[in-house]
């Protein structure tokens, strides 16, 4: 009799435990349904959409709206989603700090490349560093958060102008001015138009010394869902040690974090652009 007993309460609890994952898969699903109406819908639209009896459906909503999940507009009889969903889903976008995310990914690069990995955003026409690791080495890379820096000049900035309208990125740099930093900085409109094009093609940006003797930068940008580039990822270094020999390993490396950022806020990266010069057209 006991062991009788015993398999009726296992069978009893397993039976109990499906009936409770089955509840909670109907609960998401009707979630899911509510999220997509913009109006609000009746009982027996939740019930029919989910192929529920409209008593099953009216017990899952109850046990919703007890926690905020759902509301229920008593004049209409209309069901739409609660405070407390939009809570949750607003965690979500805590996710999305590409700051946050980014950082463990310029950790890596640097144990990687062994150079200083910087984030930076375009903001008022220059570039604004918004995150730095600081290389081990004795000879590297520092820059001040919240510093700014030329966006016709720094990698960063390159990589981010190019993933804007031409006409757009031209005025810009055109409104800051085409100051020579280096003999190596890029001042003519045209061949600076060519350096974009260029960069939206490959996928990554080159600072050749042309901010800084001696100094270069490969960057590469973090885009959000609608493919629109949020920030740049680098890595800066002596040319002694970034050397020319090097670009295709280290830009990869660059590249590679930046996707990987893009796909951990839910963004997208875009195809590789084939625009041509505004010239060419």
């Amino acid at each position: 009799m006991a062991d009788e007993t015993k398999l009726k309460k296992t069978k009893n609890t397993k039976a109990g435990g499906a009936t409770q994952v089955q509840s909670l898969s109907r609960a998401l699903l009707l979630l899911e349904r509510l999220a997509a109406s913009d109006m609000g819908m009746s009982l027996t639209d939740v019930a029919g959409s989910l192929g529920l009896a409209p008593s099953t459906a009216h017990r899952l909503l109850n046990s919703l709206r007890s926690h905020d999940f759902v509301d229920l507009d008593d004049t209409q009889g209309l069901w739409s989603i609660g405070v407390n969903a939009f809570s949750i889903g607003h965690a979500y976008l805590k996710k999305r700090d590409f700051i946050a995310q980014a950082r463990p990914h310029m950790k890596r690069l640097v144990a990687e490349t062994g150079e200083t990995s910087n984030l930076a955003i375009l903001e008022q026409g220059s570039v604004v560093y918004v995150g730095q690791v600081e290389s081990p080495q004795t000879m590297r890379m520092v820059v001040s958060l919240g510093s700014r820096s030329p966006v016709h000049a720094a990698g960063v900035g390159k990589a981010l102008l190019s993933a804007l309208p031409m006409k757009e990125a031209l005025e810009l740099v055109r409104n800051g001015g085409m100051k020579a930093y280096t003999e190596h900085t890029i001042i003519n409109p045209s061949q600076f138009e060519q350096e974009l094009v260029k960069i939206a093609r490959q996928g990554y940006s080159l600072d050749d010394e042309e901010q800084f003797e001696g100094l270069r930068c490969i960057a590469a940008n973090i885009y959000n869902e609608y493919g629109e580039a949020v920030a740049a990822i680098s890595i800066s270094g002596p040319a002694v040690r970034v050397k020319w020999e090097r670009i295709p390993q280290l830009s990869a490396l660059v590249m590679d974090a930046a996707r990987e950022v893009t796909q951990a806020i839910g963004g997208k990266t875009p195809k590789a652009n084939s625009r041509k010069p505004e010239t060419d057209r």
